[in-house]
């Protein structure tokens, strides 16, 4: 299995912008915490989040290639692992139409890679600007205005509740309890 160093050349060797390193990074650290939640793998899950859009900035264009082309270049490299190419590839089931999430590993890379951008809109309007001042209830209040962050897909993240038996407020706490974590790594 490709190890954490590796993972970060390839993202560093395929993504330029920081803002979507940073993005990899937040989705990377909620992942491990998820697996550990789980007892699952926390490399493995980290890895997932780490190269879930690796291939962005290459796809943006053309949506239905992304996450193909992470793929390619994981088979490329010799990576063979069966859970972290199908929960790639689960990532955008809503634009190539196949590999729908079926297991813990996809939903919650499904369900979290929405909610660390709010997390981030929220953080990014209070004005100290720091995740480590940041509360559930802030989030939960943002999560009501429909027009705040307009574009994070809310129904998304809500999927925690019946996909991965996780109260909407408990995986928020895991999320951003994640995300504070790194809060350097991110610039917040």
């Amino acid at each position: 299995m490709i190890n954490r160093n590796q993972a970060l050349e390839l993202l560093h060797g395929k993504m330029q912008s920081v803002n979507l390193r940073r993005h990899c990074y937040s989705v990377e650290a909620v992942m491990r915490a998820l697996a550990k939640y789980f007892g699952q793998d926390q490399e493995k899950w980290g890895i997932v989040g780490l190269l879930h859009d690796g291939d962005y900035e290459e796809t943006k264009a053309t949506p239905e290639q992304h996450t193909l082309k992470m793929v390619g270049w994981l088979k490329e490299i010799g990576e063979a692992d069966a859970e972290i190419i199908g929960a790639i590839l689960s990532h955008n089931f809503s634009h190539t139409g196949q590999n729908s999430p079926k297991n813990k590993l996809e939903w919650s890379l499904y369900c979290c890679d929405e909610l660390t951008g709010l997390i981030v809109a929220v953080a990014l309007i209070r004005p100290e600007k720091k995740l480590s001042l940041l509360t559930v209830e802030n989030v939960l209040g943002k999560w009501k205005e429909k027009s705040f962050a307009a574009g994070v897909k809310r129904e998304q993240i809500q999927e925690c509740e019946a996909r991965l038996g996780i109260p909407l407020a408990e995986f928020i706490q895991i999320a951003l309890s994640a995300m504070q974590e790194i809060s350097s790594e991110l610039g917040l």
